[in-house]
């Protein structure tokens, strides 16, 4: 997400820092390389000239001239504008003072609305809401039958339909029944359809009228760059929508729809798709997202990130067994699944402040922890809580069982050890030398 983009501006600034005292030609020259960061991280034209502007007005103007590390006061101007530029603040979903909320999902064929309805429907039932999806893509019954397993998967109702049934009858047949069984959200979803297609246009302005939304959330691919922003402009003129979903933001290096969307509809960005799997469905935050581009990691997201995957009560017993010096195989098959709840590794460390620069060019497999997991799933019980009868031929055996090498469980068994050693040195308050863990 944003790679070539941070990767860039991190050239710039590295000069920039570089120097006690910026005249307005190293201003101007720095201002020229942004422009040409921007537009090649597919942003809008229009956007990137007004961002430039603003940012050379006030790195050019006094609080840069008088601060101690200009360099520096630059590098936060630019991220002052970029928060700015992404709509300046999070712009959470409109619910309805009388349930239930009518959500209402557009967007193009093949944007990943069905799997986002689902994803959205998942993040409400965790919040403790009785969400109901409702499947209104009629002229697909691929559709009706994806959503219907993804609510099963979920465990949310799915008002069920067949190919062909208006969709506006649809919805208020859906919306009895919400009441009836006391639903407070009703998702939407819409079958996918051009922008410039007027008739299918109309059947969307039909249903709005009935629905009467409280929430018109358009999805759009982050991959399809200007095309997500043009996109988004005529769902926008002709729906007057809410806000936007954008989707596969784990996919696109680039980022530029992310970074003009705002500016070009006028509508917040309230949700980005960061992987494939139902819980990979994140809030956007404008102000967090520019300290990812600019390569200061993103500390409050994996926070809130870490206390949504250990509970309260794992947290306890987790200490508890480090003060009692008992971490178990058992105990690291569970860290490695709560580690795997907050999403793709390679997101995770790059919230780390500075991990991003550190991990440029290295490959992360998440695939690792799938054989880490085959292996200690091999091992009896005895074996998971007890390291040390881990013999030869018990080690074959397990590698056998894994589909592994002995090499591979004892790779494990070291990288075991070594965490019992660190968790050690915590427990006693020393440093720990993270260099001794290789994943």
């Amino acid at each position: 997400m944003f790679e070539s983009l941070s990767d860039r501006l991190e050239g710039i600034f590295k000069k920039l820092k570089g120097r006690g005292l910026l005249t307005e030609t190293d201003v101007a020259a720095a201002m020229k390389e942004i422009r040409m960061a921007l537009l090649e991280a597919d942003v809008n034209f229009k956007v990137v000239k007004d961002f430039v502007e603003k940012v050379k007005e006030r790195a050019v103007g006094k609080e840069v001239v008088d601060s101690i590390t200009p360099g520096q006061q630059v590098v936060k101007i630019v991220n002052d504008e970029l928060v700015a530029l992404m709509g300046g603040g999070h712009s959470k979903i409109n619910l309805a003072p009388n349930p239930p909320t009518i959500i209402m999902m557009v967007g193009l064929h093949g944007c990943g609305k069905t799997t986002t309805s689902a994803k959205l429907a998942n993040s409400f039932k965790k919040e403790g809401r009785r969400p109901m999806m409702v499947a209104l893509d009629t002229g697909r019954p691929a559709a009706i039958d994806q959503l219907q397993a993804l609510g099963t998967q979920i465990g949310v109702p799915v008002y069920g339909t067949k190919p062909g049934d208006n969709p506006v009858d649809i919805f208020s047949q859906a919306l009895k029944q919400a009441k009836l069984e006391g639903q407070d959200i009703l998702i939407l979803d819409t079958a996918g359809r051009l922008h410039v297609d007027d008739d299918l246009m109309d059947e969307l302005d039909n249903l709005k009228k009935e629905a009467n939304p409280n929430e018109i959330l358009l999805v759009a691919d982050a991959m399809t760059g200007q095309d997500a922003v043009n996109i988004a402009k005529s769902f926008n003129d002709r729906l007057d929508i809410q806000g936007v979903v954008l989707t596969k933001m784990d996919g696109d290096a680039r980022g530029g729809a992310a970074l003009s969307i705002v500016s070009v509809t006028n509508k917040p960005i309230k949700l980005i798709g960061v992987g494939e799997k139902i819980d990979f469905l994140e809030p956007f935050h404008p102000e967090r997202m520019a300290s990812r581009i600019l390569g200061m990691g993103d500390v409050v997201s994996l926070v809130e990130k870490a206390q949504e995957a250990v509970g309260f009560e794992d947290a306890l017993k987790f200490e508890d067994k480090i003060k009692k010096d008992r971490f178990t195989y058992e105990d690291l098959i569970n860290q490695i699944k709560q580690i795997r709840k907050m999403g793709p590794l390679e997101n995770i460390l790059n919230m780390i402040p500075g991990m991003g620069k550190k991990l440029k060019g290295v490959t992360i497999d998440d695939g690792a922890f799938t054989k880490v997991e085959a292996i200690i799933n091999s091992m009896t019980k005895q074996e998971k809580r007890n390291y040390v009868i881990l013999s030869g031929s018990r080690k074959k055996r397990i590698a056998t069982g894994s589909g592994t090498s002995v090499a591979d469980v004892n790779k494990i068994v070291k990288q075991h050890l070594t965490m019992k050693k660190m968790l050690k040195k915590l427990k006693r308050g020393k440093g720990l030398n993270m260099s001794q863990f290789k994943f």
